[in-house]
């Protein structure tokens, strides 16, 4: 047990975590020459489309120091803000962590967030500078903001580079000398931590655990604390690029176990597994549960497909334990599921595998976040969807969720970014100098601001520098009304949406406008409505697509034409007492994308 060492990747997106993964594999003659592939941990297609990390990846490497043979447990994690659950996962089932800084872009926002997690689990820190290689590096400056967040030496800190290659021996000796042998007892009781699970349609549910206390070996008969339930283990085994089945596994090692579960209900992430005939007292704490920050509804295209949709949304559950979901239904779109999500990335993330890995094809309604609701009669309602808001003469006030948001930049671009967070209603808490021309704003912010396009015009009014954090703080009052569409005087549910008094106006207006675009004209006349409760606030008329009827007519009296024309309306009349209008899927998405 000596020999193990357990430590995880943790670093701001694109600072070169994966890449550097790939050189310890290599160096570590993990994988073989034909496998070797760019980011080979991130095995979803989708991640390597879009070059980002969505699942942490457990790997073990074997390596020798010193004559003497050490066995490393390394996870891979992402580094965006939406899946920061990934990576208290994978923090929780290590005894250290590399924490890797672009050299040529310093410390930002994710990387402090990040460190302070793995900081207060007690994990030992390894800094490395990465991308020594390229031309605009500039160590001494980071090097000095490095020594400033951790107060650790300069000698402590690794130049490498996950592109050449450099320094990777120097970190895999950090790994054996700094981080610490996992603690635990092989003799006592079995303690594992569940730390992910991913669904085979062959062999049923796969649980990767680590091993707190105890050993585990083929055949036991094994628990589940949280749920209860007891199981043979039919395989257990470590993870390599592949599954490796072993007979026995002792503390601190990280493995997998297959034990024929085929309901995704009966294994919880973060969940204990003991022994049945000698169980352990009590299960593993550390582990938070997780608060889903933007709810969105999700319906499938054809209402018969409800059942499907719910069995690949369990499914994805067991892969990624950060999505929340409960059965919920529109008059608009019929049943469905109302899905918690980190972010919209997050929620986009969800829609693409949905569809990928499963087939579901779903719309997605107008995301919006949880709001408190105070009645008169001092009753306290949770409302996640507008259409579940208590009548307007009933509600004393509503309270919305508060963000601690940390914006890292360099100084050029600090007057747009205010502007930009002042125009979502933010309040500047403090700014300071983290070095010569960086600095990081503070603000408080309403949740429901920045759901939508707040992180891609933070992006892009910075060129890219600036990085962005947040985390939950508490709910405020503020003065929400609900806008309601109305489509011909049928309120569309689907896109209605909880807004702040001052917004309501111009949103209804650009609603309006968008949707007289996106909704295709029809045999009659379309009136397009924006209102807040029984006051209309902006309208669109969609025109109806119309038969020139007075075509024969050439020359002659006028009452012809107009008794052609009195005729052509009574139809247009009648029929659209009986028309009814789809809103198109493209209009759902386009009104997210408002500008």
């Amino acid at each position: 047990m000596k020999n193990i060492r357990n430590f995880c990747i943790i670093a701001h997106i694109d600072h070169g975590k994966s890449t550097l993964a790939d050189r310890l594999l290599e160096y570590t003659k993990t994988l073989a020459e034909k496998d070797i592939q760019a980011q080979v941990l991130d095995n979803m297609d989708l991640e390597r489309e879009r070059g980002i990390t969505i699942k942490s990846h457990a790997i073990q490497m074997n390596y020798n120091l010193h004559g003497e043979e050490y066995t490393l447990n390394l996870i891979d994690t992402p580094g965006h803000v939406d899946f920061s659950y990934e990576v208290s996962r994978s923090i929780a089932a290590c005894e250290g962590a590399l924490l890797i800084i672009d050299a040529t872009q310093g410390i930002q926002a994710q990387t402090i967030s990040n460190l302070y997690m793995a900081i207060e689990h007690d994990l030992e820190i390894i800094p490395v500078m990465n991308k020594m290689d390229m031309d605009n590096a500039m160590p001494e400056e980071v090097e000095d903001q490095i020594i400033d967040l951790l107060g650790c030496k300069p000698a402590d800190i690794i130049r490498a580079s996950g592109k050449t290659g450099m320094g990777v021996e120097e970190i895999l000796h950090a790994i054996v000398e700094r981080i610490p042998a996992p603690k635990g007892d092989p003799d006592a009781p079995l303690q594992c931590l569940i730390f992910d699970s991913v669904f085979n349609p062959f062999r049923g549910i796969i649980a990767y655990f680590k091993i707190v206390n105890g050993t585990m070996c083929k055949g036991d008969l094994v628990k589940f604390i949280a749920t209860g339930k007891e199981y043979d283990a039919d395989e257990l085994g470590i993870l390599k690029l592949d599954m490796v089945p072993k007979q026995c596994l002792s503390a601190g090692n990280v493995g997998y176990i297959i034990s024929g579960i085929k309901t995704s209900k009966e294994v919880k992430v973060g969940d204990t597994i003991t022994h049945v005939k000698r169980p352990a007292t009590e299960a593993i704490d550390g582990f938070e549960e997780v608060k889903p920050m933007v709810f969105a509804g999700v319906y499938p295209i054809d209402t018969e497909d409800f059942e499907d949709l719910r069995a690949a949304i369990e499914k994805l559950q067991l892969n990624d334990a950060s999505l929340t979901f409960e059965p919920e239904s529109s008059v608009a779109l019929g049943f469905g599921f109302r899905c918690g999500f980190l972010g919209m990335l997050h929620m986009e993330i969800v829609q693409e595998r949905l569809d990928r890995e499963f087939d579901m094809n779903v719309i997605t309604t107008v995301p919006n976040v949880s709001y408190k609701v105070y009645t008169k009669k001092d009753e306290l309602l949770e409302v996640h969807n507008p259409s579940g808001l208590p009548d307007i003469m009933a509600i004393d006030r509503i309270e919305e969720p508060y963000i601690r948001a940390s914006i890292i930049t360099k100084t050029d671009y600090i007057g747009q970014i205010m502007t930009l967070c002042l125009g979502k209603r933010g309040e500047l808490i403090k700014q300071e100098y983290i070095s010569g021309n960086r600095m990081e704003l503070i603000f408080d912010m309403p949740l429901g601001e920045i759901v939508f396009d707040f992180y891609d015009k933070l992006k892009s009014i910075s060129k890219g520098y600036a990085s962005f954090d947040y985390h939950m703080n508490g709910y405020r009052p503020s003065k929400l009304i609900k806008l309601d569409i109305l489509l011909n005087a049928e309120p569309v549910d689907a896109l209605s949406s909880l807004i702040h008094v001052d917004n309501a106006v111009s949103l209804g207006r650009r609603m309006c406008e968008k949707l007289k675009e996106l909704i295709p004209r029809q045999q009659f006349d379309i009136a397009i409505q924006a209102a807040i409760g029984a006051k209309i606030i902006a309208r669109e008329t969609i025109k109806a697509v119309r038969k020139d009827v007075t075509a024969k007519c050439y020359g002659g009296d006028i009452s012809r034409k107009r008794k052609l024309l009195e005729k052509q309306k009574k139809g247009k009349k009648r029929m659209k007492q009986i028309g009814s209008v789809e809103v198109p899927q493209k209009a759902f998405l386009a009104v997210l994308k408002l500008d």
